[in-house]
């Protein structure tokens, strides 16, 4: 089964709709109510962690199952840049690309690695830098807590990165 895709935008619009989606899908399966929680809260930290590490947001979101395997997928555009990538990449449960999986795709992937930009941020006052939606995330500002939890209430995170395009697959198994 595939569930309608919803569209995420920067300012929350299709948030509280993709949460919806989950639990109309846990009922529609007979998951029952720590199930619909589980994929409730996979759904509400995946689209948190898109949005903290990406910046912006125009994304599309929906949830595909087979029996009691359940998959959340969400997909978007994004700049990228060396911290983009490496904030992504630390959320997958395998720390690597997703589409870097074949001989091409590793080739692909080493030369997108070696052309993304690194973040100039030089002669940028604080003020106006923490202003700026990319600027550099200190620990005290993003501690990684969506991705934290992420990890802990699912069973497999995927980051796979091409280009631009991010596409994050969150994999959860109900016995």
């Amino acid at each position: 089964m595939k569930s309608d895709k919803i569209l995420i935008d920067n300012r929350g619009n299709g948030f509280e709709k993709a949460v919806q989606e989950s639990g109309k899908v846990a009922r529609y399966n007979g998951l029952g109510e720590k199930g619909a929680l589980y994929l409730q809260i996979c759904t509400e930290e995946i689209l948190s962690l898109a949005r903290s590490v990406t910046g912006e947001m125009m994304a599309s979101f929906w949830l595909e199952n087979e029996g009691n395997q359940y998959s959340l997928h969400l997909s978007t555009k994004t700049v990228m840049n060396k911290e983009k990538r490496a904030s992504l990449l630390s959320a997958a449960t395998s720390r690597k690309n997703e589409a870097a999986r074949t001989f091409l795709g590793r080739i692909r992937n080493a030369f997108e690695e070696a052309m993304t930009a690194d973040v100039n941020r030089e002669g940028i006052p604080d003020e106006v830098l923490y202003d700026l939606p990319s600027h550099p995330i200190e620990e005290t500002e993003w501690d990684g807590l969506e991705r934290s939890i992420l990890k802990k209430v699912s069973d497999q995170v995927k980051i796979s990165i091409r280009g631009g395009e991010v596409e994050m697959t969150v994999l959860k198994s109900f016995n």
